[in-house]
């Protein structure tokens, strides 16, 4: 048994040293985690070939009613998919897959360069600033929250409960974060049933049916929302901040990219690889015995499989603690593996490179400006809280 509560704000600041250094000691550990939100013991693996496997076994669940244990997503928010595993998963992410397609990602792009520019107008004739606040956080939540027709005017209380749900400080404030969101998705979705049609993601979401007649139903809707608004917007700032901080961290890099525009989408990649928005997968469990490289998992015990951890595993990925926008980081597991592999990457991705191309394009000077600002607590989300910047 590892208790990680024992690295203390290392373990927060930067984890990457104690996943090495759990590696070294083999891929798959029991550990007591020291999250405020998340108090008990899980098997956590840090291999990427385990990693990887583990995210495709489909003894590893995340339906925890199958435990006989309804999670707090399923009391106050409602079904998705994360929560479910096949048939249901299956039929939860065709539903929103009919809706949420490359095509309508494509044609955002036009709005998100207009977005884009408009937060560099305003931000940069003050010379310098907090990026998170002027700008990654601005950028994907206005997007996905256009996306999904969230009036601007929530937007503001949104943030505050989105974050506290992701990075939360206590569990009795997250829990009354769930509970405010379910209340605020709900009306939102009721809205938009009597309101008539409108031309927005959540309001198709309402309104699709498979050619077998099945659709949503009010719980569903209001889970998938969240799932959408959550993860469509938290990561991607994580993705913009993260991706900015390593570009300035190593100037080498930054020249390269300077250099050769070409070298954004690698860079973008390679981020997400070195220091991408999401530490660890959200929980599964074992729906019977197994092993995962030789560790005997029991039937019911937890299993957090780390992101983070195993994209910096050299077996994969050589010299792994180095930022290299010139490395294949293909295969890297940031969007996570398999059938529950990340709806929104494609968004985040033309998001990151939108943002991050615009950025050094209209402030050739730009630089850090100070220490950054902490990172966000909890084990699920990896990101900086602020990052002071000059240009």
């Amino acid at each position: 048994m590892i208790d990680l509560a024992e690295f203390g704000d290392a373990l927060r600041n930067d984890p990457h040293p104690v996943y090495a250094r759990l590696r070294r000691l083999g891929p798959v550990h029991r550990v007591r985690l020291a999250d405020v939100d998340q108090l008990g013991e899980t098997w956590l693996v840090v291999g990427y070939e385990e990693a990887r496997a583990a995210l495709t076994d489909p003894r590893l669940a995340k339906d925890t009613r199958k435990l006989g244990v309804l999670s707090r997503d399923d009391e106050l928010l409602g079904r998705h998919m994360l929560l479910s595993d096949p048939p249901e998963h299956t039929r939860l992410r065709a539903l929103v897959a009919r809706e949420f397609t490359m095509r309508r990602v494509e044609a955002l792009r036009p709005r998100i360069e207009r977005i884009t520019d408009d937060l560099l107008d305003a931000m940069l004739p003050r010379g310098r600033g907090d990026l998170v606040e002027e700008f990654a956080y601005p950028l994907p939540i206005t997007v996905i929250c256009e996306l999904l027709g969230v009036p601007e005017f929530d937007r503001a209380e949104f943030r505050t409960l989105s974050t506290e749900v992701v990075a939360p400080t206590s569990a009795q404030n997250a829990t009354e974060a769930f509970t405010r969101l379910a209340e605020y998705l709900s009306e939102l979705i009721e809205d938009k049933r009597c309101s008539g049609p409108r031309d927005d993601l959540l309001s198709d979401l309402i309104r699709t049916t498979t050619q077998d007649g099945d659709r949503l139903s009010a719980e569903e809707l209001r889970g998938m929302a969240f799932l959408l608004l959550i993860a469509g917007h938290e990561t991607t700032v994580n993705l913009i901040t993260n991706g900015v901080h390593d570009l300035l961290s190593h100037p080498d890099q930054l020249a390269a990219v300077r250099a050769d525009p070409r070298l954004l989408g690698p860079a973008v990649e390679e981020t997400l690889r070195h220091e991408g928005p999401v530490e660890n997968a959200t929980f599964r469990f074992a729906a019977e015995p197994l092993e995962i490289a030789g560790t005997k998992i029991g039937q019911g015990e937890m299993v957090m499989i780390g992101l983070a951890a195993a994209d910096r595993d050299a077996a994969r990925f050589p010299d792994p603690d180095r930022f290299d926008v010139h490395r294949d980081p293909r295969g890297h597991l940031a969007f996570g593996h398999g059938l529950h592999f990340c709806l929104g990457a494609p968004l985040a991705r033309l998001e990151a490179r939108t943002a991050i191309g615009a950025l050094l394009h209209r402030a050739p000077d730009l630089a850090l400006d100070g220490p950054p600002g902490a990172w966000l607590p909890g084990m699920l989300m990896r990101g900086l809280r602020a990052l002071p910047v000059r240009w």
